[in-house]
């Protein structure tokens, strides 16, 4: 097989590799590692540019990493000053008519004649026992996005001009993947996110709780839910507007989301209306309860409205089998539902009444019927 159909087939490999990943990390990991292949590298990474910040952060390294290279790093940047080649491709040359074309330097120099390419990547490969490295820049949507970096160990060929153009090629495709998958997030953030909160919406939550049910049938871990029904936001709505009742709602939210910080990994929701919801797996129902209970505190002191009816079911209280994420929403329901009856300033919890707890024969009793109007979530 010929050079150029090696390479058109590295270029379409690469191209898959990215289309198949589900997530930003693993379009990055496979950016990286198809380039690292296709142009016969030792060790690869991806970077993009934050230019409020000034500096290229790392997303991925891949092959053969030094000791101090993550796979994902989460602080690897390094400040574009001390990388001027950057500024020359990606705004001089680019603008005043050339192409953001790949270039070469190895590890005794710059192998493109520029004198002024050596000082920090030069350091870098001779530090890290690679003899050379073909940058390539990334652009999207017209602007500069980052860089591709593919490095070959000491004594391996040195990358030529055919490499540095190739990698140019490669940076291209690189770009589209990219953009895809950005596409594809922003698909999936609007699809599991609240356009008016900005908080996760009720899909969202039935994808979690479904894991989190499995995940306590299996392992026995916790979760807790805590459903809240904003009080006052009709007679904002009538008396005031709506605008300021999406205001109401969009305060309401962000306390939510504070309280709901309290308890690492919690999914903080409006379900709809004027209904929201905290998602906690793992913590302990006491802990749980506190937050929510903050939270009515918090919710009481708000300007509009008028506090909140919120109600907790737990696995780790006295509830009974809870076999599905439909029976944990149904109990914390109606223990929001009686914390609305009673006019509770706290949290009701389901279970936590005894044996013949009131909150839980509410959220098991047969379906109303037809003249009640009131209809617990699951049952619709």
């Amino acid at each position: 097989m010929g050079g150029d159909d090696v390479r058109l087939r590295a270029v379409v490999t690469l191209a898959q590799g990215m289309a198949a990943a589900h997530a930003p990390r693993e379009s990055w990991r496979a950016a990286a590692a198809g380039a690292c292949r296709a142009l016969g590298g030792s060790f690869a990474a991806l970077s993009v540019w934050e230019r409020e910040l000034g500096r290229l952060r790392v997303l991925a390294n891949v092959g053969d990493r030094a000791r101090d290279e993550e796979e994902f790093p989460e602080d690897e940047a390094y400040p574009v000053h001390q990388f001027p080649e950057i500024t020359e491709f990606l705004h001089e040359r680019w603008v005043g008519g050339g192409g953001p074309n790949a270039w070469v330097e190895t590890a005794d120099g710059p192998a493109t004649g520029h004198a002024e390419y050596c000082h920090q990547r030069v350091a870098a490969l001779r530090r890290r026992g690679r003899g050379c490295c073909v940058v390539a820049p990334i652009v999207m949507h017209g602007r500069a996005w980052g860089e591709l970096y593919v490095a070959r160990p000491a004594g391996a060929p040195v990358f030529d001009r055919a490499d540095a153009d190739f990698a140019t090629v490669l940076a291209s495709v690189v770009a589209a993947g990219i953009a895809q998958t950005e596409r594809l997030e922003e698909a999936r953030r609007l699809a599991f996110t609240d356009a008016l909160t900005g908080l996760a919406n009720r899909r969202a939550v039935d994808m979690r709780l479904d894991e989190a049910i499995e995940r306590h049938r299996a392992e026995g871990v916790v979760v807790s839910l805590v459903v809240c029904d904003l009080n006052g936001l009709k007679r904002v709505n009538d008396t005031r507007g709506h605008a300021v009742g999406d205001r109401l709602l969009e305060r309401f939210g962000s306390v939510l989301s504070l309280c709901g910080a309290m308890l690492p990994g919690t999914l903080a929701a409006r379900l709809g209306g004027d209904e929201f919801c905290l998602l906690a797996v793992g913590p302990a129902a006491d802990e749980v309860v506190r937050v929510a209970d903050e939270l009515c505190r918090r919710a009481a002191e708000l300007e509009l409205g008028e506090g909140v009816a919120c109600g907790v079911a737990s696995t780790e209280d006295p509830l009974g089998p809870v076999r599905s994420a439909r029976r944990l929403f149904r109990l914390a329901d109606a223990a929001q539902y009686r914390a609305k009856a009673v006019r509770s300033a706290k949290p009701v919890v389901a279970g936590r009444e005894g044996p013949d707890d009131p909150v839980v024969r509410l959220a098991d009793a047969p379906p109303p019927a037809a003249a009640e109007r009131r209809r617990f979530r699951g049952r619709r």
